[in-house]
C-alpha cells in the first residue's frame, strides 16, 4: 500500500470505527496531499533533456507523464527510508559507465524535502538512474545519441 493511503487511511481509521453519535472532524493535520511536488533538471541525455515540474496527489505538472511518474515515486515510497539517498559510500559498483546523463530533483516528497543529483557513472549509480527512469522522462522507447553512420553504409 503507497506511503499516502497508508497515512490517510491511519487518520481515517479512529473517525470511522467510533459511533455514529460521537462523530467529530478528520484530523488531517500535516497530510497535505498536495504537497509532493518535485522539479527535475535532467541534462546530457541525447534526447530527453529538460526541465519538469511534477506535482503528485493530483498528478499535473509540466512533466510529459506526469502519472506515470508519480505512480513509480508512489511505488518506491516505503516508510522511514529516503528514496532519493544517494548510494551508500563504499558500496562495491561495477565500473561500467552508462554515459554522461544527469539529472537533479528538488523539493517536497512525502513531507521530505528533497535535494539529490544523479547519473550513470558507474553499475550503482546506472541502477539508481533506472528506479526513476519516468520521473526522468524516459521510456523503453527513449531515443539516445544514436552512433554516426557512414554515408557508405
Amino acid at each position: 500500500m503507497p506511503l499516502r493511503r497508508l497515512a490517510l487511511a491511519a487518520a481515517l481509521a479512529p473517525a470511522l470505527l467510533a459511533p455514529a453519535a460521537s462523530a467529530a472532524p478528520i484530523p488531517l493535520d500535516g497530510l497535505d496531499l498536495s504537497a509532493d511536488h518535485l522539479t527535475v533538471t535532467v541534462t546530457d541525455t541525447g534526447g530527453h533533456d529538460g526541465r519538469y515540474e511534477l506535482y503528485c496527489h493530483p498528478a499535473g505538472g509540466t512533466h510529459p507523464r506526469a502519472k506515470e511518474a508519480c505512480d513509480q515515486l508512489d511505488g518506491q515510497t516505503t516508510w522511514g527510508k529516503d528514496l532519493f539517498a544517494p548510494v551508500p559510500k563504499g558500496s562495491d559498483c561495477t565500473m561500467v559507465y552508462g554515459g554522461p546523463d544527469r539529472a537533479h530533483v528538488s523539493g517536497t516528497w512525502a513531507g521530505r524535502p528533497v535535494n539529490a543529483d544523479f547519473s550513470k557513472a558507474n553499475g550503482c549509480e546506472m541502477a539508481r538512474w533506472n528506479r526513476f527512469s519516468t520521473v526522468f522522462g524516459e521510456s523503453k522507447g527513449s531515443p539516445k545519441k544514436a552512433p554516426a553512420r557512414s554515408p557508405l553504409a
